[in-house]
């Protein structure tokens, strides 16, 4: 040092134009070869050698050097060999720039701070492993080490390498370490624990080792991520980020680095991170240039300053990394800058830790404590941490998986081989997969939960479902049926109606994918289900359920910032904030003293980007549902003037108010509530306005506001024109603009008693059936959903025609038929959702039972989320006397515990699966099987039983139909049985059993015939049951029936038993 040389080799790295300061420096140089001395002269006084300098003779061990420092003497100076233990960074503390180094003789261990700032250099000549002196030391106090003694260097001090207690220099410069210096050929993960999966979260203890290898792999630059030898990780946030970058193809030496195992599952199992008491050594230097920082790393390190600040483990550091590169990627950087992007993944890295740090760091215990301890001592490890997903990857995937993972046969009910050719392609119609965004709480996409970060938008123009919101990032978007829980005293759930979630920057952290698969087939027989060319057409809808309980706020809009402003007031004190909203009445009734008279009155300055608008306040009473209507051929949006519309009653709270910019959900103002009457307005939303539909909710106050103008008259609803001397009894109209908005008012004013918004009378399913309205609103639980219909529309959607079954917690049900048509195919009309169906007409069947069909006016609502393997309501037990008097069908379905009385017939047949007739084997060489029908093609046949019994409970009796996979476990036989059952009655394919009459068959001696007449006469057969079961049909009047008794006669009305159909048997 401090010696002129020549550099025979060397690289010249330049700084990156586009990080590096203007006043910075331009490069600098690599010296990729030793420097040749040009002048050889004597040895520098300040210069590092192997020559005898100033206080080498009295040169101490550092043995003796530690007791030095129990009795400090003033004044006092001391020269201490040994070797060099430790190195730990530059560090820069109130504007003075030092390090350390420790020196150890084995048993010893001996700190040393260089301070001096012409002695800083030193730092790039000592080496963990050296022996070495340093002369002209003294003792002195450092505050902020509970230690306090340390060896401090002086003007005069003079550091000599390749030093020995004898003053001979040695060859080798590198001696034998406490840790053995591990390399790529050896297994650093040789003694870690097996890759065994692990669901709870464990603390863990790091291993001290060293280690040498080549940077193969700088993961993210910004914060301090690289690969070394392709498999081993390394971080350097816990130090001062060094001048010199690594780059691809470096060789570097690690000293005192910390070993983890798995801290975090999207890196390399194998970890290597570095805290203040490590040293990194470039041992070689690449000689690949270095690449621009990536787009999605931030160069200016702000997650290792955000570390620094908070102080947190290094499992939630990686992650929070991880997660910032992938937000890069999949959010619009035209929106966020990288910089917000590492600030939201720190911010969601907090939330699920539910942690804010450990407290500052205690750099000097952590550079000079023995034994060592430091945030890298203690890890945790949770191989179940959220694991971040793309909209796009999430929707790719389950495209792939809704069809990839189905096997045909499973969405079959148990009597799937028996069904016929119809019965078996309306099964397949329709079905449904639910996956978990949690391992832990059923199916799962992956291994460990998954999480969700997008904006919430309303539903686009090319969105396919139009009834929900939508999750939105930079790669694509899914819709979202979402619900919220009710601030009300209940709790419950109800749909989202606050429009300040439009627009937020959201995680989702729990929610459930949805996969409904639509398949057209023409499948003969269940035998032929592994055939693909029997699929004619198939389809799949993808979409989220959540509830907004489980979503995490990033990046609130504007009026989110408002409502949450306003809660919180409202839970400090509402005396507060009606003090406050006194307070701005008054400032406005100033300000319109002030101003001369106008039509409206502005309430906000108007600068430089406000916006003129004027708004009204509504309250939603009533919502149609979203149907395809013509409303012209001048319409663009769909081809023969069909556009998506719907139209919502609302009342009108007050009058037309102008405002200098959108005032948005801000607190309702006294002016805006000035009006003596309430009128009714029908709002129509048509075409872009249609958007809104999912957060309109009845009974919701809404402020109406369009934007750019000034004229409170485009606001006022249209009257309908009618003749003089005639009441018109309609309300006036108002055409909803695609570029007006709704904000929800969720602190309105206290109004009068008959303008607060009116709950609607909704309905439970035991109410419907007892009421006599031929409109209705009602809600319950899905229990059942079933295809009707496989017409295919102008729109390619096929399957048009729902049946649902709906109940409520009494256990009784209602069927629910929807026409499809003419409306967007509605999402969440799944078994274990609630439903809100408002607008739905009552009728009244042939059977007699109640059931209800979707009008053009009808609107389906989803109120609850729920889960398709959840418990449903228990059916109602009846009586059979009970239920036979229903005569209205009030019950549908309910549960029944009686005996076998006898068996009315019992019929097996091999049926033909194309037309259903007779399915016989002929006795050839061949022993093929044919249909009876001669002009029936079909060369396949399911085995078809059915049964009919009577029931007794004590109160009465009962006819109940058995049929399918329910008439086996009826008889009692084993499947063993039932299968050998079957392939004897192949020959003849058709037996009808009458226990009490003629049987139907050719052979009276038939053995089987005699079996079958026995055992369903035995105990075993008649025997107590607990049957579900649903009424068959409209029960018959009474039967007149005419009795003779000897010479007279004697007419009577006998009562029909009740008809039922068995559900479910045990």
């Amino acid at each position: 040092m401090n010696r002129p040389v020549f550099l025979p080799h060397w690289n010249y790295i330049p700084h990156n134009p586009v990080v590096q300061d203007v006043d910075g420096p331009a490069g600098y140089v690599e010296l990729i070869g030793s420097p040749v001395l040009l002048c050889p002269g004597p040895e520098q006084v300040v210069a590092v050698g192997g020559g005898e300098g100033a206080g080498l003779s009295g040169a101490v061990g550092v043995r003796e050097a530690a007791a030095l420092l129990h009795n400090r003497v003033r004044g006092q100076r001391v020269s201490v060999c040994g070797r060099v233990g430790s190195v730990c960074p530059l560090l820069v503390v109130a504007g003075t720039t030092f390090f350390c180094f420790t020196l150890t003789d084995g048993s010893h261990s001996l700190p040393v701070l260089i301070k001096d700032s012409s002695r800083l250099w030193w730092s790039q000549c000592v080496c963990v492993g050296q022996s070495v002196c340093v002369t002209d030391l003294r003792v002195c106090v450092l505050r902020g080490w509970r230690g306090n003694n340390i060896l401090c260097v002086t003007e005069r001090s003079e550091l000599h390498n390749n030093y020995t207690q004898e003053h001979t220099p040695v060859a080798d410069t590198h001696t034998q370490l406490d840790t053995p210096l591990m390399s790529q050929h050896e297994e650093v993960c040789e003694r870690a624990e097996p890759e065994a999966v692990q669901s709870a979260v464990r603390m863990k203890r790091s291993r001290v080792i060293s280690y040498q290898g080549t940077v193969t792999e700088v993961v993210s630059e910004g914060a301090g991520l690289y690969v070394i030898d392709g498999k081993v990780g390394l971080c350097l946030s816990y130090q001062p980020p060094v001048r010199r970058r690594l780059r691809v193809g470096d060789g570097v030496e690690l000293h005192h680095v910390h070993f983890l195992y798995r801290p975090c599952p999207d890196f390399p199992p194998s970890m290597l991170c570095t805290c203040l008491r490590s040293s990194l050594k470039v041992t070689a230097f690449s000689r690949v240039g270095g690449a621009p920082p990536a787009a999605h790393c931030p160069g200016d390190g702000v997650l290792p300053r955000l570390l620094l600040q908070k102080n947190v483990g290094v499992s939630e550091y990686l992650w929070a990394c991880h997660l910032s590169s992938q937000l890069s990627h999949s959010l619009v950087l035209g929106v966020l800058q990288q910089q917000c992007v590492c600030v939201l993944s720190w911010k969601l890295m907090e939330s699920l830790w539910r942690q804010q740090g450990r407290g500052r760091r205690d750099i000097y215990s952590e550079m000079l404590d023995e034994p060592h301890s430091c945030p890298l001592t203690q890890y945790s490890v949770d191989p179940a941490v959220h694991q971040y997903v793309s909209v796009s990857e999430l929707c790719q995937s389950l495209q792939l998986d809704c069809w990839s993972s189905v096997s045909l046969s499973s969405l079959l009910p148990p009597d799937g081989p028996s069904m016929t050719r119809s019965q078996l392609n309306s099964a397949l119609s329709w079905s449904c997969k639910t996956l978990s965004s949690d391992p832990q709480t059923g199916d799962s996409l992956r291994q460990r939960p998954l999480l969700l970060v997008g904006v919430l938008e309303l539903p686009s123009q090319t969105s396919e479902l139009k009834h929900s919101l939508q999750l939105r990032d930079g790669t694509g978007a899914v819709a979202c049926i979402a619900t919220e829980t009710s601030e009300e005293d209940d709790g419950g759930q109800m749909p989202p109606s606050n429009t300040a979630w439009i627009g937020c920057l959201v995680c989702v952290l729990q929610f459930t994918m949805v996969m409904e698969r639509f398949l057209k087939s023409d499948f003969p027989s269940y035998q032929h289900l592994d055939q693909e060319k029997f699929i004619t057409k198939k389809h799949s809808r993808v979409y989220l359920q959540f509830s907004l309980d489980h979503v995490h706020i990033l990046s609130p809009s504007v009026a989110m910032v408002t409502h949450l402003r306003q809660k919180a007031e409202s839970s400090e004190s509402d005396v507060t904030a009606r003090k406050d909203t006194a307070e701005e009445e008054t400032a406005w009734r100033k300000r319109r003293r002030e101003e001369p008279d106008s039509v409206s009155t502005t309430t906000c300055p108007r600068g430089d980007g406000a916006r003129p608008c004027v708004s009204i306040v509504i309250r939603v009473e009533q919502k149609e549902g979203v149907t395809w209507r013509n409303v012209g051929a001048g319409s663009h949006v769909e081809g023969a003037g069909l556009i998506l519309c719907f139209s919502v009653r609302a009342a009108v709270i007050g009058p037309v108010v102008s405002w200098g910019q959108d005032p948005k959900n801000r607190p309702m103002m006294d002016r805006e509530t000035d009006r003596q009457g309430e009128d009714k307005v029908v709002l129509m939303f048509c075409g872009g306005s249609a958007r809104w539909f999912p957060v309109l909710q009845p009974g919701c106050l809404y402020r109406l506001t369009a934007a750019d103008t000034q004229d409170p008259g485009l606001l006022i609803g249209c009257q309908v024109s009618g003749r003089s001397g005639v009441d018109l009894h309609t309300d006036s109209t108002l055409q909803v603009r695609s570029g007006w908005r709704f904000h929800t008012l969720t602190r309105p004013l206290r109004l009068h008693p008959c303008r607060q918004a009116l709950s609607p009378s909704v309905l439970s399913v035991s109410e419907v059936l007892a009421c006599r309205s031929d409109l209705v609103c009602f809600q319950g639980l899905v229990s059942e959903r079933i295809s009707l219909s496989d017409r295919t529309t102008d729109s390619g959607h096929t399957h048009t025609g729902v049946r649902l079954t709906l109940c409520d917690q009494s256990g009784r049900s209602l069927q629910v038929y929807l026409d499809l048509s003419h409306t967007p195919y509605p999402p969440g009309l799944l078994p274990g959702n609630t439903l809100l169906l408002s607008a739905f007409q009552r009728r009244m069947s042939r059977a007699g039972s109640v059931y209800c069909s979707y009008l053009p006016v009808s609107s389906i609502t989803v109120m609850s989320l729920g889960d398709t393997r959840s418990v449903r309501p228990p059916v109602p037990m009846m009586h059979l006397a009970q239920w036979a008097l229903d005569t209205e069908q009030r019950c549908i379905v309910g549960q029944v515990k009686g005996h076998v009385v006898c068996f009315l017939f019992l019929q097996l047949q091999w049926s033909c699966s194309l037309c259903g007739s007779v399915y016989t084997k002929v006795h050839n060489t061949l022993y093929t099987q044919s249909c009876c029908s001669p002009r029936c093609p079909s060369s396949s046949s399911v085995f078809q039983s059915r049964a009919k019994l009577v029931i007794d409970d004590g109160t009465g009796e009962a006819h109940v139909w058995v049929s399918g996979a329910l008439v086996r476990p009826l008889l009692g036989l084993a499947d063993c049985q039932w299968e050998g059952l079957q392939r004897v009655l192949r020959v003849k394919g058709h037996l009808r059993v009458v226990p009490r009459g003629q049987s139907s068959v050719r052979d009276a001696e038939d053995a089987l015939l005699h079996f079958l007449l026995c055992w369903c006469s035995s105990d075993a057969v008649c025997r107590p049951l607990c049957l579900t079961c649903r009424t068959h049909c409209r029960q018959r009047s009474d039967d007149l029936r005419r009795f003779s008794r000897g010479d007279r006669d004697f007419m009577t009305r006998l009562t029909r038993p009740l008809q039922l159909t068995c559900l479910h048997l045990t």
